[in-house]
Formats: structure tokens, C-alpha cells, sequence
């Protein structure tokens, strides 16, 4: 009799444990799921912008105007030298002190570092753009099947959407970041061919935590990349899409950069002439 209590009663626990312990179990492991899925999407969406959708603006947008604009910032830039080399002259001749124009050159040549940089950082642009554009282009079955993978590999390896990931699956995962940046299909079908979906958890008490925390993480998560999103729309080179895809507004900025550059010619040509009064 004893016995057959004992029985009864540890069914009973194991009842009420299943039964009232976890009654959203499913509901809670459903909206996990469903958010981990809105999340590839919204991961897919922001990789898109940076890796094709803002490349192809920039490309575009610098094989249309980024000669014209780089002669305008290097315009910029010698119209600054020179009023600053003004400036240097006229601090020597206000302390009565010998100019050596090497001396003043090689203190411009500092001061202007970060000017030359950037100037640098504008052919490197060029270039980029040139070796895209000369790059082969995937066709649109191929292109959709890129994606498709790719999404397929950031639901089963990126770090935000699941927690667990390993170094390796890490490195497995930054590969394919670099497959799809460069549009390489085959890498993208090795790769995608290792992944499958990472699993939710099976019911117990561990696993409801576990998903409780998964489903805040998530959430935090979506806010964050829907945020990133919108910010990589108000940047460059993407605020440049409306500029690449009009040829009127292309030709309008063209001519408001040569108008610049034909203002900062006349200065230079005056500010030289300046220095070469302030020499005699």
C-alpha cells in the first residue's frame, strides 16, 4: 500500500511539474524562434547595405564625380597650404627672424599630414572602384541563391544569434562574411553545406530560462540592427544613391565642384602672389 502511494505521488509531481512549471513552454520556444528568423532577415538586409547596395553606390558615385571631387579637396587643400604658409612668413618677419622656406615647407608638411591622408584615402577609393567595376557580376539566379545561403549561414553561425557559437564556427562564420562581401558562391556552397539551424532547446527548467533570456537578448538585438539600418541610410556614400541614379543631379553636382574649384584657383593664384611680395 505504501509502495503503490509512493507511486502515485511521484506521478503526480511529474504531472504537475510538466503541467504547471511550463504551460508557454511551446509559445516561448515558437517566438524564439520566429525572432531568431526576423533577426537573419534584418542581419541579410544590413550586410546587403554595406557590402553591395552602398559598394555599388560608392563605385558608381566615384567613377562619376570622384576625379572631379578629389581635384576640388586637393584645390582645398593648397588654398589652406598656402594661407598657412602666409601665416608662417609673416610670424618670422613680425620676430625679425631669417625665412628659410625648406624649414616652413617641412613644418607644412606636418601640419598637413592628416590633408594628405585623406587624399590618399581618395585614390584608394578610385582604385576600389575601378577594380569593381571591371569585376564579373553574379546573374540574378546566382545572386539570389547567394543570399539565400548566406541567410541560411548567419541563422546557424552569427554570434548574436546564437550564443553558443565556437572559435571555429566563429572563423567559419568570418569566412563567409568575406565570401559574400566578394560575391564568392562556391565558398558560400561549401560552407552552407557544413550549417544547419542550431536547434532550440527541449523542455525543462534550464531550457525556459535559457529561452526567457534568448528572447530579452533577441529583442535587444532587433532594436539595435533596425538602428544600424536606418544610421547606414543617412551615411555615405548611401546618401549619394539619389545623386547616381539622376543624371541631372549627377551633371548638377559635377558643375557646383567645378565651381568650387574654379573659386579656390583664383585664391591660390592671389595667395601666391602674396608670398612672392612678402619674399622680395
Amino acid at each position: 500500500m505504501d509502495k503503490t502511494e509512493n507511486s502515485e505521488f511521484d506521478f503526480e509531481a511529474f504531472s504537475m511539474d510538466n503541467i504547471i512549471l511550463f504551460p508557454d513552454f511551446e509559445k516561448l520556444k515558437s517566438e524564439v524562434e520566429r525572432m531568431r528568423t526576423e533577426l537573419s532577415m534584418l542581419l541579410l538586409e544590413r550586410d546587403e547595405l554595406q557590402f553591395v547596395i552602398c559598394k555599388n553606390i560608392e563605385t558608381e558615385y566615384m567613377l562619376k564625380l570622384g576625379s572631379i571631387e578629389y581635384k576640388t579637396y586637393e584645390s582645398q587643400c593648397t588654398f589652406l597650404r598656402l594661407k598657412r604658409k602666409i601665416e608662417l612668413i609673416q610670424a618670422k618677419k613680425n620676430r625679425q627672424e631669417k625665412i628659410i622656406i625648406s624649414d616652413i615647407e617641412e613644418t607644412l608638411d606636418i601640419e598637413f599630414a592628416e590633408y594628405q591622408k585623406q587624399l590618399d584615402e581618395q585614390i584608394d577609393k578610385m582604385n576600389d572602384a575601378l577594380k569593381r567595376s571591371k569585376a564579373e557580376f553574379l546573374s540574378d539566379e546566382d545572386n539570389r541563391e547567394l543570399k539565400k545561403l548566406y541567410r541560411k549561414i548567419v541563422k546557424s553561425l552569427h554570434p548574436d544569434i546564437n550564443s553558443n557559437v565556437s572559435e571555429a564556427q566563429l572563423q567559419l562564420f568570418d569566412n563567409a562574411v568575406s565570401a559574400y562581401k566578394n560575391g564568392d558562391l562556391e565558398t558560400l556552397r561549401i560552407i552552407g553545406e557544413m550549417v544547419g539551424n542550431n536547434p532550440l532547446p527541449e523542455q525543462n527548467k534550464d531550457a525556459m530560462t535559457q529561452l526567457v533570456e534568448d528572447r530579452e537578448r533577441l529583442h535587444g538585438l532587433l532594436k539595435s540592427i533596425r538602428e544600424s539600418i536606418d544610421n547606414i541610410k543617412t551615411e555615405y556614400p548611401y546618401t549619394m544613391k539619389d545623386i547616381v541614379e539622376d543624371t541631372e543631379k549627377t551633371e548638377q553636382k559635377k558643375q557646383e565642384l567645378e565651381s568650387i574649384i574654379e573659386q579656390y584657383n583664383e585664391l591660390i593664384v592671389i595667395l601666391k602672389t602674396k608670398i612672392k611680395e612678402m619674399l622680395r
